[in-house]
């Protein structure tokens, strides 16, 4: 569709990428009943009753959004239409938002019905929606597309499996998407759901569509939804339900679960799909909203083969570390899925339903707000807030708020409510996922130490100026970190100069500036709320999404993902099974002057590359080899370049990447690594540091050395931690990739290559002056340093 917010180009200061959205989200479901209109009836009630939670622009007669999903209506469609339909199961309708102007919508109604007899099925024929335009505001009706229902007859193909039918139907749709017709959209393509949608507020809606009204739809069950775009621009297409969900809140994680799931396509395997999933990728695309790319995974899984009580656990799971009131399968299942996909992280009140049952479920914080009850007469409503309803309070024979990462069900063809202990014990019996993870998960500590290397001798004073270092890191970072197991307290504001109009060579970190929370989007207490965040990080190989098998958790698993140097050696020489680590130097001759380490960055990219090609399973890119003759590249270039290297390779998700670097040596220089994927981080000369400064006596004389290293790693993990709560994002696993960053003063075509994805809206410098200077800061400590004394800082003083 033209015009729309996913659509919308960078213009100034504007970015797609940073739109969030908050809205009113409820469904109604009637049990032991046939579909009736009523269940329609009393949808629409409760979205006029959330028109609060929706919004409106400068014309008060444009909403942001509003509709309605329910069960595909074959009474009402076989009396309104003028050919004969087929038995319910054996058709479909998609309901088609269409270029209004005659030529376009006739390249995109052929586009349509090519498609459909190309993949074996049969065009039934169309109708026309009808509408009332005057239901809704100008603003609407000059972005309105032209609605009709395409009726699509099951192929052979599919033997009467409907839900073969439902995956022809899928692969139908995306085959039309990635055409990326200007001014077409689907909204549903389904044999057992119809959506009415768009630009309206939630009391238009039942008078833009005519339909609603209408005393023979009839269903089961209703999701409905009223949006409110707190920084985004409204577009038909945009409003809730999607094909399987309505969704209120935002996925702060998006980006990253975009990327990873980039990654993951090429391994992508199913026996439902055969051949035929190579035609639904990407399965995620930078022009899907937030809510939207959710949507997108869950029809995938879902249709791949997995429950929606499974998919959903996977996509929005609950906290598990620590819960000692979850049964240790419950864990287990938890912990294993931890190893096929990272959270869909951000403050989420989701309804789901795939035209035979219909849930709800919150993030695992429970920011926002969910209300459900059931009647004695088989009413089973859920809501963004009570009282959407009126009904008959002594006909209410259950009732509650819905509770973080809690999942309610309801089994519509069942004709029961299912309670998350009940649907969590089923889940954790599918598999014996706790005999997997004993078996394949392996945990660092576990590694039998076998004769690390010693790491090549050189002046620390040296590295630590070559790396950047100044007397204020030591000082005021360092030293206190160990002394307090935690972040050295200073007062707020930095009247420093961007790096990029810096003149002190600050290190590419500093052109990076965290994301955080905002608008309707509130942070984590990550000290009072602790329990739902978690550090825990896993390192190596990933196989098919879509699969379930014990190789599936075969990974390393670490409590947080930072590595004493002892640690680095035993992964280093690890060789567990079908782990095996290898090295990749991120340094280059100083010889070769700027221009060198653009081509040595290259040589990384393509060694990683083949490194991976020959099975290794761990990258350690390491600047260790930092000399008189070596300077060390940014790690956080290499390790951005190598990460998406390896993702445009297809290839990034045989390989965990671990960073060992002495250019670490804040929280903020950690949490880039870790946000630009990398799975692990060992920042040795802040560990050598350490024993520097305790040799001069600047740490307590009772602290060892080993208890030290434990004191800054609590630390930095408290740092992380807040990183992550600032952005609402509760899990390590979540942000690990996520690029939850604005880079500033760095070149488009910088950005572009390396750091594809991140949002660069004031340009700056490329590779030339960042290799100058690396090498200026290589020339202080090499050949022979002018001065053994680090330079003072002036950033925290």
């Amino acid at each position: 569709m033209t015009g729309t917010a996913a659509q919308s180009p960078q213009r100034g200061l504007y970015a797609p990428t940073h739109e969030h959205d908050a809205c009113g989200v409820a469904f109604v479901a009637r049990l032991h009943a046939p579909p009736s209109a009523a269940v329609i009836e009393h949808a629409l009630v409760a979205l006029e009753r959330l028109e609060h939670r929706g919004g409106q622009g400068a014309d008060p007669d444009t909403g942001d959004g509003a509709g309605i999903l329910f069960q595909l209506p074959h009474a009402f469609l076989r009396e309104v239409v003028e050919f004969e339909l087929p038995e319910p199961g054996t058709y479909g309708v998609g309901v088609c938002f269409l270029p209004r102007a005659e030529d376009d919508r006739s390249a995109a109604i052929s586009l349509l019905e090519r498609t459909v007899e190309a993949e074996g099925h049969t065009v039934l024929g169309w109708r026309e929606v009808p509408v009332d335009e005057t239901a809704c505001g100008e603003g609407a009706l000059r972005t309105a597309p032209h609605v009709a229902h395409l009726f699509v007859g099951a192929g052979e193909g599919v033997g009467g499996d409907q839900d073969a039918f439902e995956r022809g139907l899928y692969v139908i749709r995306r085959v039309v998407e990635r055409e990326h017709l200007e001014g077409l959209a689907i909204p549903t393509l389904s044999s057992r759901t119809l959506a009415y949608k768009g630009m309206l507020t939630a009391p238009q809606l039942s008078r833009f569509f005519s339909d609603l009204r209408d005393p023979r739809l009839a269903s089961s069950l209703a999701v409905v939804h009223s949006r409110f775009s707190t920084n985004t621009f409204p577009s038909w297409e945009l409003a809730h339900p999607y094909r399987m969900t309505a969704h209120n809140g935002e996925i702060n994680t998006v980006r990253g679960n975009r990327n990873w799931m980039r990654a993951r396509e090429e391994q992508l395997e199913s026996p439902h799909f055969g051949e035929d999933i190579k035609k639904l990728l990407p399965i995620l695309n930078g022009e899907l909203s937030d809510s939207a790319s959710l949507d997108a995974m869950l029809e995938l899984l879902l249709l791949s083969g997995r429950s929606l009580p499974h998919a959903m656990s996977m996509l929005i799971p609950e906290a598990y570390n620590g819960r000692r009131e979850l049964s240790e399968e419950v864990r287990d299942f938890f912990s294993y899925h931890d190893s096929l996909i990272e959270p869909w992280d951000g403050p989420a009140a989701v309804a789901f339903t795939d035209g035979r049952s219909v849930g709800a479920t919150l993030d695992r914080n429970g920011l926002r707000p969910g209300r459900w009850l059931e009647t004695r007469d088989g009413w089973v409503v859920f809501a963004s807030e009570a009282g959407v309803l009126q009904l008959d309070e002594s006909d209410v024979v259950a009732k509650g708020r819905l509770h973080p990462g809690k999942l309610l069900f309801v089994d519509v063809e069942g004709g029961r409510v299912v309670g998350d202990a009940e649907l969590k014990a089923q889940l954790a019996a599918r598999q014996p996922y706790g005999k997997w993870l004993s078996e394949r998960a392996v945990r660092i500590e576990d590694i039998e130490d076998r004769c690390p290397r010693l790491p090549r001798v050189e002046p620390l004073r040296a590295k630590q100026l070559a790396f950047g270092w100044s007397e204020e890191d030591l000082g005021v970072l360092l030293g206190p970190m160990v002394r307090s197991s935690a972040e050295p307290t200073g007062s707020m504001g930095n009247d420093t100069a961007l790096a990029v109009l810096s003149d002190r060579r600050p290190p590419l970190f500093n052109y990076f500036k965290q994301l955080f929370a905002q608008v309707t989007n509130p942070p984590i207490d990550p000290i009072r709320e602790s329990i739902v965040m978690s550090l825990q990080a896993c390192v190596g190989p990933e196989i098919n999404l879509l699969g379930e098998t014990p190789d599936h958790c075969h990974q390393l698993v670490m409590t947080q993902p930072i590595l004493r140097n002892f640690e680095l050696e035993k992964l280093r020489q690890v060789d567990h099974h079908v782990f095996a680590a290898r090295t990749v130097d991120i340094t280059w001759p100083v010889a070769q002057g700027p221009d060198g380490m653009a081509a040595r960055l290259e040589e990384i990219c393509q060694e990683a590359s083949d490194r991976v090609n020959d099975g290794v399973t761990i990258l350690i890119l390491s600047d260790r080899n930092l000399g008189t003759e070596r300077a060390a590249l940014p790690s956080l270039l290499a390790t951005s370049a190598v990460h998406h290297h390896l993702v445009r390779q297809g290839t990034r998700l045989r390989c965990g990447l671990v960073v060992e670097t002495g250019e670490a040596r804040e929280v903020h220089h950690l949490a880039c690594l870790i946000g630009y994927g990398a799975a692990a981080v060992n920042p040795y000369i802040m560990f050598e540091s350490l024993s520097a400064i305790q040799r001069e006596g600047r740490l307590p004389d009772d602290l060892d050395q080993a208890d030290a290293v434990n004191a800054l790693i609590k630390a930095i993990g408290k740092g992380l931690l807040k990183v992550l709560s600032k952005m609402g994002i509760s899990t390590i696993r979540s942000y690990t990739g996520a690029q939850i960053f604005e880079a500033i003063g760095l070149s488009p075509e910088l950005v572009e290559r390396h750091f594809t994805g991140t949002p660069s809206r004031v340009g700056g410098i490329g590779l030339d002056v960042l290799a100058g200077e690396a090498l200026d800061r290589h020339a202080r400590a090499y050949p022979a340093a002018a001065s053994a004394l680090l330079p003072p800082g002036g950033v925290y003083a």
